[in-house]
């Protein structure tokens, strides 16, 4: 692992959908996880669970799936102005990257399936339940206890030189997925994220300048710091 600093990981850990075949050793993707659970949790749960993906005929399978909701999303594509911020040639690079990893999705050396398992609440006690007649606004906030541990995996891989990028398109045949990895109904997925040495280059990552997203008090007010 050559040593690189926090921001330039940041600064360099592009979205990368195109891998060789070079297998990741188990000690590094063991490194990556254990990167992965040093995240916040809601609550300090710690209830996420992580399935690694190496069996050629599972990922397979989950290609196809993948490809499926694929078609799905490629409808959403087709109407979807291009982004403001990008120009033509930039969201046609984009396009191609993501139909390539359409197409060879079963050829990652690891498919990683960050998990959550949603624990039972059990009866609400009086004072709760007009808040839960609420609740719904709330469902986004699980997300709180998984994404940040992608975060430390697309750091910790960048830092092996490891490429990858968190998907979802699978999420629209859940159901199937879950068949194949063997997981129990209180577990549910919350990325895709194909993973192996990249044949393209990190970085630097191009994004909006924080002037245009960031407000000080009150929306509108940009940030001019």
């Amino acid at each position: 692992m050559a040593e690189i600093g926090l921001f330039e990981a940041m600064y360099t850990a592009r979205a990368l959908r195109r891998y060789k075949s070079d297998p990741i050793p188990d000690d590094v993707i063991t490194k990556i996880l254990d990167a992965a659970i040093r995240a916040p949790s809601g609550s300090n749960q710690q209830n996420w669970v992580f399935v690694v993906v190496k069996d050629e005929a599972k990922k397979k399978r989950i290609s196809a799936i993948y490809a499926r909701g694929a078609q799905v999303v490629s409808a959403f594509y087709a109407i979807r102005p291009r982004p403001a911020h990008m120009d033509e040639k930039q969201y046609q690079t984009l396009m191609n990257s993501a139909t390539y990893l359409f197409e060879h999705l079963h050829e990652a050396p690891v498919l990683l399936f960050p998990c959550l398992r949603v624990e039972g609440m059990g009866p609400l006690p009086n004072p709760l339940l007009e808040f839960a007649g609420r609740m719904s606004p709330m469902a986004r906030a699980s997300g709180a206890s998984i994404y940040p541990a992608v975060q430390n995996i697309i750091l910790a891989c960048r830092a092996f030189g490891i490429g990858t990028v968190p998907t979802t398109l699978h999420l629209f045949f859940e159901n199937e997925v879950k068949q194949i990895l063997g997981l129990p109904r209180e577990v549910q997925t919350y990325a895709l994220m194909p993973m192996g040495y990249p044949i393209n280059k990190f970085g630097p990552v191009k994004r909006r300048p924080v002037s245009e997203v960031a407000y000080l008090d009150s929306y509108g007010n940009n940030w001019k710091g």
